[in-house]
């Protein structure tokens, strides 16, 4: 008996995006930093070093700041100190920029077609855009462990990413 190993296909870097739950540990700076160095905590210093050497795919990635909405990998920002705590707060987030902010990411990759999503459950709520156009994706993966990026990687394999 043969076994064939898993079939791995190369998601093209607009057909995939990563988005990340933001992080109570960041840097404490005075300057603004880009987006994927401030968060130090989750996923993100993962993240961050399984892309060092790929730019067309860590431009892929989105962290979900509960201050900011979505943010891309080299958005400058400044330390700042806010967490969603309610779904109302999610909800609003949602309605004050993440909606739009999706939008725009389907406009600017039409042919987006896997989303991967490592937030918390509550955190979901301010998301609820991906949720409004299941149809546009062949896949939406929700690791909702903000720390689980050994759960994410098969994915990233699958994708031809890892």
């Amino acid at each position: 008996m043969t076994l064939q190993p898993p079939t791995t296909r190369v998601l093209a870097p607009n057909h995939g995006l990563i988005i990340l739950n933001c992080s109570r540990r960041k840097i404490v700076t005075a300057a603004p930093v880009v987006a994927l160095d401030l968060y130090q905590g989750g996923c993100v210093p993962s993240a961050r070093e399984h892309f060092a050497a790929d730019p067309a795919r860590r431009a892929r990635i989105r962290i979900l700041s509960g201050a900011h909405g979505l943010l891309r990998p080299e958005t400058p920002i400044s330390t700042y100190d806010h967490r969603l705590t309610t779904r109302a707060e999610a909800a609003r987030l949602h309605k004050r920029t993440v909606a739009a902010q999706l939008d725009a990411e389907l406009a600017d990759a039409p042919s987006l077609q896997h989303v991967l999503i490592l937030v918390e459950p509550l955190y979901l709520h301010a998301l609820q855009r991906v949720f409004d156009h299941p149809a546009l994706f062949g896949q939406i993966t929700i690791i909702p462990d903000t720390r689980a990026w050994h759960d994410a990687l098969p994915h990233l394999r699958d994708w031809g990413w890892a």
